[in-house]
């Protein structure tokens, strides 16, 4: 190598990422659970316990990022010297057309790439800045003892550069099992974007080569991709991989998790955001970690306090129609329509489907409505090809058993639908959009009315969620005895309803298998909770373990004062089996699941 070159692997080696991560290390949050399930899930594959395994969530959940960082951690937290050592490769599908040839040596030239810089800890050598294709084979044999199977991934590229080798995109795809498989050695794949292999920039298919590739124990392959219903429904749901990848779902974040984002990220960013409006950004944005991010920024870049549903609302209506949520949502849904734009007819679609009401979509109205604005009349087998069509890109949700559809679950996606629509399909002046739709957020009632009290819910339910399969101690529920808590819930949910009457709403409702949670939280100062609050609790309960029915075995009621309760109220709790806490109650709580104790507000 020359000196240039020489530099620029003695810089990359002092630095702790072999793939650089997008997101600060000052804003990254919760994604904990994922990282270390993969990261263990790697380490298992040296005991030959790993299944290939799929990252499944929608679009902006991160998961690209969670990739990257289980990679840098193998790469740098192993000894690169261990011939046992896991060799983490990282590879994106690309959204550029290829031909078979193309892609067949870019991905084996990635694969060495990686097998390299691991083997050397040298990141440097990732870059063709650092180290040229040509010079990549030599480099290699004159820095590592290369085995069998390395030998043979390099006599592999030299006959692809010179196209002879049958089936290329085949004999690609397998070429890291064959390497671990012949040296007994432990390769894991990563592979991002995995939707790309089924849109048509390729004029082949790889998927069906994959099987063999992903059926291995010495080389299991993590895939993921921002293409859930692709993903999901028609490369891992049907067909040749079936069966062949183990799930691990990725959720958006909860309340207490994307309120804790969006304080990283107001830090930052230089944002100012009150403390009891953390837990309602989270909300508003649906605990997607962009979104919430991107509403912090938009905050800074307007200096604009959010400190109410008010600023809140107006920094939302800026973002969702010129900010950084437009340029991200435009940018997907523009591309996504530019591939199946056959009929002329699919921004139309698109945005009536998101201005119908309710979540079901009636087929025929959009037809009707396709000839009221357009003047079209389109056949309805033609309105379902473009629906499902549009479904592969997650911008609506396709139920193919019942063969009906439905608006996909991303309330900022189907708001940002609504504007687009006025926009880019109906022709409307972008600043008048603006201007009505800030006007509209501005007029918009409140959904939270005790921001303090719906700070404190979130505490407690995350406190279930992290108390999963853990005994807590009697003291902080006031109990006799130590409470367990379920092996799972499964929904954890705020503000719900028991019927239609307002007296009836549910601040946390827990629900397991035979065990039912229902929570109540007043963060009232200066003022303590007394007997009535107590028994619309109850009330609330009783009405909650009759809509059960008989399956519920066990109803825990728990209440949550910040400054406590009468001496009535509590001779009531303790009399109906009532758990209850204090702010110091919480604390102790929080602290023993492993969360920071309740703000100072």
């Amino acid at each position: 190598m020359n000196s240039f070159n020489e530099q620029l692997v003695t810089k990359k080696k002092n630095s702790r990422w072999a793939i650089r991560p997008l997101v600060p290390g000052e804003v990254y949050t919760n994604r904990e659970e994922h990282l270390e399930y993969l990261y263990n899930a790697a380490l298992d594959a040296i005991g030959r316990r790993t299944m290939s395994t799929v990252l499944l969530g929608q679009r902006r959940m991160g998961k690209t990022e969670i990739f990257k960082r289980v990679v840098n951690r193998l790469f740098f937290e192993q000894d690169h010297l261990d011939p046992n050592a896991v060799i983490p490769v990282y590879y994106s599908f690309k959204d550029e057309p290829l031909d078979r040839w193309e892609f067949a040596i870019g991905y084996t030239e990635n694969f060495l790439r990686w097998y390299a810089a691991f083997r050397l800890r040298e990141p440097s050598i990732l870059s063709p800045d650092s180290v040229s294709r040509d010079g990549l084979s030599e480099m290699i044999k004159a820095r590592l003892e290369v085995p069998e199977g390395l030998a043979g991934a390099l006599n592999f590229m030299r006959f692809l550069q010179e196209k002879d080798v049958t089936t290329p995109e085949d004999k690609a795809v397998t070429l890291p099992r064959r390497v671990s498989d012949w040296d007994e050695s432990t390769i894991v794949m990563f592979l991002d974007e995995f939707q790309n292999t089924r849109l048509p920039q390729y004029n082949f298919s790889i998927v069906g080569f994959m099987q063999e590739a992903v059926e291995s124990p010495t080389c299991p392959h993590f895939v993921t991709g921002s293409a859930m219903s692709i993903l999901a429904r028609e490369i891992l749901g049907r067909g040749s991989l079936f069966g062949r990848f183990r799930s691990h779902p990725i959720e958006p974040m909860t309340n207490y998790w994307g309120a804790r984002l969006a304080f990283k990220a107001s830090l930052y960013h230089k944002a100012h955001i009150e403390k009891k409006m953390l837990p309602v950004v989270a909300d508003r944005c649906g605990g997607n970690p962009f979104y919430i991010t991107a509403v912090i920024q938009q905050a800074a870049e307007q200096g604009k306090p959010i400190i109410s549903e008010e600023s809140l609302n107006e920094i939302l209506a800026v973002d969702l129609s010129s900010g950084f949520i437009w340029a991200e949502l435009n940018d997907q849904v523009t591309k996504w329509i530019e591939r199946i734009n056959e009929y002329g007819i699919t921004k139309w679609v698109l945005y009536l489907s998101a201005l119908e009401e309710g979540d079901r979509l009636d087929l025929d109205r959009i037809r009707k409505k396709l000839v009221e604005r357009e003047g079209k009349h389109v056949p309805m087998e033609t309105i379902r090809d473009v629906l499902i069509k549009l479904s592969r890109g997650d911008l609506l949700q396709y139920m193919e058993l019942g063969g009906w559809f439905r608006k996909i679950d991303d309330p900022i996606l189907l708001e940002f639908l609504k504007v687009w629509g006025r926009i880019e399909v109906e022709g409307h002046d972008r600043a008048k959009v603006q201007k009505e739709l800030i006007r509209h957020y501005q007029t918009l009632d409140r959904r939270i009315n005790d921001h303090l009290g719906y700070l404190a819910e979130v505490y407690m339910a995350q406190v279930l969620w992290n108390g999963q399969r853990k005994t807590l101690a009697g003291r902080f529920f006031h109990s006799n005895e130590d409470v367990t808590l379920p092996w799972r819930f499964i929904y954890i949910r705020h503000r719900t309803r028991l019927g239609a009457a307002k007296e009836m709403e549910i601040d946390v409702e827990a629900a397991a298998a035979k065990e039912h949670w229902i929570c109540e939280s007043k963060w009232w100062h200066g003022r303590k909770v007394g007997h009535a609050e107590v028994e619309s609790l109850l009330q609330k309960a009783e009405a909650l373990r009759e809509a059960e029915g008989e399956g519920l075995e066990t109803m825990r009621v728990w209440f949550f004062a910040h400054d406590g309760f009468t001496e009535k109220a509590e001779d009531l709790m303790k009399k109906k089996n009532v758990l209850w806490s204090v702010r110091e109650d919480l604390d102790g709580l929080l602290e023993s699941v492993g969360l920071r104790r309740l703000p100072n507000i």
